[in-house]
């Protein structure tokens, strides 16, 4: 992912308004951030934990999502799930419902789209083997590029839904 500054990340939201997005805490300084490494921005905000966000490239341009994540559910007998956009398995502590409004008149009229992903929204580590999930994974033998190019695709794919009302 290319680079992008603090006023270019805010810029971005698609599903929010702007004043919505210049409240948005960020989730480190842009110069912190290894870029080369990230297929996305995705980060759960400090202040409120219900919040999370994902940036990521989208058909040449910049597209930003607001996201809430919904309360874990409780006695659940499920043990684990498995991230809609990396794959990887979490004990169900670790992954989260995300839900976005839609774009455009849709979203003003409370329509939504979800995705089930890791809590920590850390896929790009996940697929790298910089984290390491708590559960035994299901071998793989997709290269790391591969990987990357699903985890591309699961996003974009979403992204499109998001957008498509707009």
């Amino acid at each position: 992912m290319e680079p992008l500054g603090q006023d270019e990340i805010r810029a971005s939201f698609v599903n929010c308004t702007r004043g919505e997005a210049k409240g948005v805490t960020l989730p480190a300084p842009p110069d912190e951030i290894p870029w080369e490494k990230r297929e996305f921005l995705g980060w759960r905000d400090p202040k409120a934990a219900a919040r999370a966000y994902l940036v990521l490239p989208y058909r040449g341009e910049v597209v930003g999502l607001s996201l809430r994540a919904a309360p874990r559910p409780k006695g659940r007998v499920l043990l684990s799930n498995m991230c809609g956009l990396c794959t990887t398995t979490h004990p169900l502590s670790d992954i989260a419902l995300f839900s976005g409004r839609r774009a455009g008149k849709a979203g003003r009229e409370g329509n939504t789209l979800g995705i089930y992903a890791c809590a920590n929204l850390a896929c790009s580590q996940y697929i790298r083997g910089e984290l390491k999930p708590d559960v035994p994974q299901p071998s793989e033998t997709l290269t790391l590029e591969e990987r990357v190019l699903r985890l591309e695709d699961k996003l974009h794919r979403f992204v499109e839904r998001v957008l498509e009302s707009r």
